[in-house]
């Protein structure tokens, strides 16, 4: 199968996307740190999707330190507005399931605070109980799913505990899995962001 994959302009920054554009309910992947909208693919996820004729679109995000998107910046209001255009010019109106692994899963959050979504999938978010944003968890209602690692170094059980019940999320333990929990469990991973895509409603 191939996968559609250019480089989309938005303001200053020029970015490489991934995206299959079918109808429905289309799923956003936000990638971590250290990693590039490749992960996903490499671990098996997009072309699985297009298998099952499922929209979805991987950004290499100007976050990341070694996207494919310049220029880079760690700017929250920058990459929420590349986030915001990139996604509105492919999609539309439509809501978004949005899948974001540690800082992807922020910018997932404070996404979700900003414009409409069908759901949230988050690997470990980090930085996810800062103050600012655990005061406007109260007016999220959105169905969330929490992925953990057990031997997840960087963001703690206790946090991930609270954030799940702040959010009313379902909180999934992938045992001795690391921090990029998918990379340890790539089937299961691709299983349960299935089901929770299919249970979800387009709007």
């Amino acid at each position: 199968m191939v996968l559609i994959e250019e480089s989309y302009n938005v303001g200053k920054y020029r970015c490489r996307i991934i995206y299959n554009s079918v109808p429905g309910l289309p799923i956003v992947f936000l990638h971590g740190y250290s990693f590039t909208s490749d992960v996903w693919r490499d671990i098996g996820v997009l072309d699985k999707l297009e298998e099952e004729k499922i929209p979805f679109i991987a950004i290499d995000m100007p976050y990341g330190a070694r996207s494919i998107c310049s220029p880079h910046t760690r700017s929250v209001d920058e990459n929420l507005f590349v986030l915001k255009e990139i996604y509105r010019g492919v999609f539309g109106s439509l809501k978004p399931l949005i899948v974001g692994a540690s800082l992807g899963g922020y910018i997932a959050l404070r996404y979700a605070l900003e414009k409409p979504v069908a759901g949230l999938f988050l690997i470990a978010p980090a930085h996810a109980l800062e103050k600012e944003l655990v005061k406007k968890y109260r007016s999220l209602s959105v169905p969330t799913i929490i992925i953990w690692g057990s031997r997840d170094r960087i963001v703690k059980r206790e946090e991930m505990e609270k954030l799940s019940q702040l959010l009313e999320a379902k909180l999934l333990i992938y045992d001795k899995a690391g921090h990029p929990a998918y990379l340890d469990y790539p089937d299961k991973f691709i299983n349960d962001l299935l089901s929770f895509h299919k249970a979800l409603k387009l709007e």
